[in-house]
């Protein structure tokens, strides 16, 4: 053990009545382990607030170097929620209301990712939408747009391509997405070839390939 002088800051031995510099009294006792455990401590405080700074300072870029949505494009957006609400689909209507972050046009870092569809993307765990101008002007109805919503729903809840597609495709009935209305649909026909890519399960099963199994 060690004494260091609050006066002078030299360090003592153990047995020290007084400081041999400045002759203070010595009263506060440190040690090598101790010293050596607070700077650890401080160097893992900064590591962590560094890489923080980083990822907030990552996470505002994406924002400042993208569009956000019109009134009337947010207004068409939670039209879609709202069909996905009524349709039982709670937990993923209340992820794209409270931790979806809406933007109109790609930032700086989607801009460099080839896109799987022209309709949206989500940057996970940012919870950043991207929703493109297809988004709004080819789905024919608040459900076709209800479908891509619910497709990065299950983004923004950690799942990937092959487990977004594949919910979308065999909740497709629940949420009132049929075959019947929407077949030549651009919205169906682009889900349905993206959802056999991901997915081709789906559509091979008993003699037939590229069947639809879960009709």
């Amino acid at each position: 053990m060690t004494k260091k002088c609050n006066n002078c800051r030299l360090v003592n031995y153990g047995d020290a009545a007084k400081c041999i510099r400045c002759e203070s009294e010595l009263v506060e006792i440190s040690s090598d382990r101790r010293s050596a455990g607070s700077s650890f401590v401080r160097r893992a405080v900064i590591c962590v607030a560094v890489c923080i700074a980083v990822v907030l300072g990552f996470y505002f870029s994406l924002i400042i170097t993208s569009k956000s949505l019109s009134l009337e494009q947010k207004l068409t957006v939670q039209a879609g929620i709202g069909v996905l609400e009524n349709k039982g689909f709670a937990n993923e209507a209340s992820l794209l209301r409270s931790l979806a972050v809406y933007r109109a046009t790609d930032s700086w870092f989607n801009s460099m990712i080839p896109k799987e569809n022209a309709f949206a993307a989500t940057n996970y765990p940012f919870g950043i939408v991207t929703l493109y101008s297809d988004f709004f002007a080819y789905p024919i109805d608040d459900v076709e747009r209800a479908a891509i919503l619910l497709h990065e729903a299950r983004h923004l809840s950690g799942g990937d391509e092959k487990d977004a597609y594949e919910f979308v495709w065999k909740h497709r009935e629940q949420l009132g997405w049929t075959k019947e209305k929407y077949y030549n649909s651009t919205v169906w026909k682009n889900v349905r070839a993206q959802t056999r890519d991901y997915s081709p399960s789906l559509f091979i099963c008993g003699q037939t390939e590229l069947n639809d199994c879960t009709e």
